[in-house]
């Protein structure tokens, strides 16, 4: 590993030196660059032959910030004596303040640490595109290498804030602009160009600057801190249960106010606290948790290679079939959109097209992608143009017999490498594929709504499924821009199955007199995009009823019996859909608590008989989200003993894409353990006596609460049954 990560030095005729970062793909910081680094400089520095330095990354990338596996170690231990001085040793003391100066060669990123080594360098010369940023916020820390102090300082405080607090990039060219860069340059003319303005710079031709020591674009001192109290208010609104907001522009405002040295002092100290901070080790866990969900045991470890997917037929154009559709074409994947009638294929056209100029709008697509991506659709009202497609993934209503009889028509006018995949969310696969003998290439492709724009897809394979198959829809799932996770068949598959208690606990709580508001605003408040009822609204109520007899049928006692959507939906509510639903929807308005559903409440409560003597029972903010979030949890323990999913983070990573399970509690089993298996059995037993089966605990939860085991932990002799539910 070493040898391949490593930074070297070449000393021109011109007595420029030129230290050149290696560590593929994106040239990391891992502590050995950092110590090649301080040695290279220290060398430079000594040597007579040199009289400026370049540093630039090999292969066509600076640098894509500091290696996050140092992270992991650091919070293993709890030592923060693993994380190098960068900040002050490096950067500040050898680069910045160094007696020979530095230019930055930068090409295709400088991300992080990476951009933070920049801007200790004398002058940045860049290609146009090349992206830069600070995103470190999004792993719970924040710079730490002087970024929050020089970016201000060359960009001015509100860029800068916006840049680290939205974790926003921005192009070289847009830098340049803005003051960061010096120069934009071709990638043939970066070395030549920057050797040219370190040799100016060491000439006194051109200004030898240090960032750190720059005031001019931070503004008056009232200027500053009127920017820094309204970035303030902003981040207590939209990012109220993330410490490293307020951490960032504390350690900024130091720096204006006491100076860069003092705020780089600030800084490194801060960092050193939000790394081992539980945000930050959440927000790590899930980024490498996101990493590990294509390696799967039997497929992606067994020299399979990937065919190339081609063309792939979609089934049904309603709201999944166009969201898949669009999806697809994006992914520069040809598409054959199926309807039963002109009608209906026209309609699923104009949203597929809606669907392109929505990306558009949201500035993810270009124009000309778009018309692109239109020319690969093409609709049929018969199986046609299926002789010659690798995939078809059907999207039609949730009724077996039509399922079946699809995937009857599919294997005989399909070719025999086609997959025939399903973006069923509830149906057994083994039924849908039963009246076929190609079990072998049936498989779950269940997409979450908005299809094209929501990240997760669920890859469920039955105990036929073949590697090839798995294998072909991951390298789909990654073209198209999707997290794959591999998940087993089973009712619900891993993440409705995992989350129906999440709906069911919070109808439980309003039959025991609890004010559903309440619920709704305690649970946005924990960290989910909305509460559960405003889920519903927005899901619509026909999701709900149609799911109702499944979920009965498979999950028995622990399944809690409510007649709350039906009493809803008999009162001429449908949700959004309608404008009515426990919320009001008006055009352009937020929604709005609906009073006038009392009645119907009352009428639910009056059936449920769940009250302990008719009256309602009293409890804490804290209860209600236990008794919401904890039977999702023991559902999840269930999960993981059926071995439904390969390993406990990709449930985590399930439940933040697929649910909106908050990112900074780190997935629902991360933070499951952050709170005790211990503490949520002997909860879940109390109140399965008060209120029965549906809170009744799991016999893998149960035993990892009396072993001392977290929840995560991977079982010891797993390899013996990863292929019972799979």
């Amino acid at each position: 590993m070493a040898g391949s990560i490593r930074v070297t030095m070449e000393v021109g005729a011109d007595g420029v030196a030129l230290i050149t970062i290696f560590n593929p793909p994106v040239n990391a910081l891992h502590p050995i660059i950092i110590q090649g680094l301080k040695e290279k400089y220290a060398e430079a520095m000594d040597r007579d032959d040199v009289k400026a330095i370049v540093l630039t990354g090999a292969a066509g990338k600076f640098c894509g910030g500091f290696d996050i596996n140092v992270f992991t170690i650091v919070q293993e231990t709890g030592d923060v004596s693993h994380l190098p001085d960068v900040s002050v040793e490096l950067v500040s003391n050898t680069m910045e303040a160094g007696k020979k100066p530095s230019v930055a060669a930068i090409q295709g990123l400088a991300l992080g640490g990476g951009l933070e080594l920049t801007m200790g360098c004398h002058a940045r010369i860049a290609t146009p595109e090349t992206q830069l940023g600070l995103p470190e916020l999004t792993l719970g820390v924040m710079p730490g290498f002087g970024g929050t102090q020089r970016l201000p300082r060359l960009v001015g405080l509100p860029k800068a804030i916006e840049m680290m607090l939205q974790s926003k990039f921005i192009t070289a060219k847009e830098g340049k602009e803005r003051g960061l860069i010096d120069a934009l340059c071709s990638p043939d003319e970066l070395i030549k160009v920057s050797r040219f303005w370190a040799l100016e710079i060491a000439n006194y031709r051109k200004p030898w600057t240090r960032s750190l020591d720059r005031t001019d674009k931070l503004g008056s001192l009232s200027e500053a801190r009127a920017v820094l109290s309204m970035a303030r208010q902003q981040a207590k609104k939209v990012s109220a249960n993330l410490p490293q907001h307020q951490a960032c522009l504390d350690v900024i405002e130091e720096g204006v106010l006491c100076g860069g040295q003092a705020g780089v002092v600030k800084e490194a100290n801060v960092f050193k606290e939000l790394v081992l901070s539980t945000t930050a080790r959440s927000l790590v866990h899930v980024f490498f948790a996101q990493r590990s969900t294509t390696k799967v045991p039997g497929v992606t470890d067994i020299q399979l290679k990937p065919r190339q997917i081609r063309k792939v037929a979609v089934i049904g154009g309603g709201l999944m079939g166009s969201g898949i559709a669009t999806a697809l074409l994006v992914g520069n994947i040809s598409v054959v959109l199926k309807e039963v009638n002109a009608q209906f294929l026209q309609r699923g056209q104009k949203t597929i097209a809606g669907n392109l100029e929505g990306l558009v709008k949201r500035g993810s697509l270009t124009k000309d992608k778009m018309n692109k991506a239109i020319l690969l659709l093409k609709g049929a009202l018969d199986y046609e143009d299926f002789k010659d497609v690798d995939m078809v993934i059907e999207a039609v209503i949730e009724k077996v017999p039509l399922k079946q009889s699809i995937f009857a028509d599919l294997e005989k006018v399909c070719p025999p490498h086609c997959i025939l995949a399903s973006n069923t969310s509830t149906i057994d696969l083994n039924v849908v594929g039963e009246k076929t003998n190609s079990q072998d290439r049936i498989i779950g492709a269940h997409f979450f709504s908005p299809a094209h724009i929501m990240p997760l897809l669920e890859i469920v394979r039955t105990e036929k499924t073949s590697p090839q198959a798995i294998l072909d829809l991951i390298t789909v799932g990654k073209i198209i821009k999707k997290v794959p996770v591999v998940v087993g068949n089973c009712t619900g598959f891993a993440v409705n199955r995992t989350f129906f208690p999440y709906t069911q606990g919070a109808q439980l709580l309003v039959s025991l007199g609890i004010d559903l508001f309440r619920i709704d605003r305690l649970i946005n408040s924990f960290g989910m995009p909305m509460g559960p009822f405003q889920l519903q609204d927005v899901a619509g109520y026909g999701v709900a009823l149609a799911v109702k007899e499944i979920y009965a049928a498979a999950f028995g006692t622990r399944n809690f019996e409510s007649a709350l959507v039906d009493l809803m939906a008999e009162n001429g509510r449908q949700g959004k859909i309608n404008g009515k639903g426990y919320y009001i929807y008006e055009k352009g308005a937020k929604p709005k608590p609906d009073p006038t559903i009392q009645p119907v409440i009352d009428e639910y409560r009056r059936r449920a008989k769940t009250m302990p003597g008719g009256k309602p029972v009293t409890l804490s903010d804290q209860d209600i989200l236990e008794m919401v979030f904890f039977p999702v949890v023991n559902e999840a323990c269930r999960v993981m003993d059926e071995n439904v999913v390969i390993r406990a983070a990709d449930l985590d990573i399930a439940s933040v894409l697929g649910m909106g399970f908050p990112k900074f509690r780190g997935g629902l089993i991360f933070w499951a353990d952050t709170v005790g298996a211990s503490y949520i059995y002997s909860k879940l037993s109390k109140w399965s006596e008060t209120y029965g089966d549906f809170f009744k605990p799991s016999s893998y939860l149960e035993e990892r609460a009396k072993s001392g085991r977290t929840l995560g932990a991977p079982r010891v002799a797993q390899k013996d049954s990863t292929r019972s539910r799979m």
